[in-house]
């Protein structure tokens, strides 16, 4: 089994959010039909950028790091910064 940190884009105003699961597909689902809390009211949202991890605690980890300023300079050089 696999887990996913995950980076979405709001269409509706352009900014990003980022988080982690072990079903990508419905969780962005759920993001865009406003079933999560902290996007709620900001979808629909495409999904820019994922990776996969073996262990839950790894993906998490790697979910506060891309949160991070180190991690949004690594998201930047990654994808570009008109991803971001």
């Amino acid at each position: 089994m696999f887990y996913y940190t995950y980076i979405l884009k709001s269409k509706k105003d352009g900014k990003i959010y980022t988080g982690y699961t072990k079903d990508l597909r419905k969780r962005l689902d759920q993001h865009n039909k406003g079933l999560s809390t902290y996007t709620k009211g900001r979808g629909p949202f495409i999904l820019i950028y994922y990776e996969g991890c073996l262990l839950e605690d790894k993906a998490r980890s790697r979910e506060l790091f891309l949160k991070s300023g180190m991690g949004k300079r690594y998201l930047k050089n990654r994808l570009g910064a008109s991803y971001l």
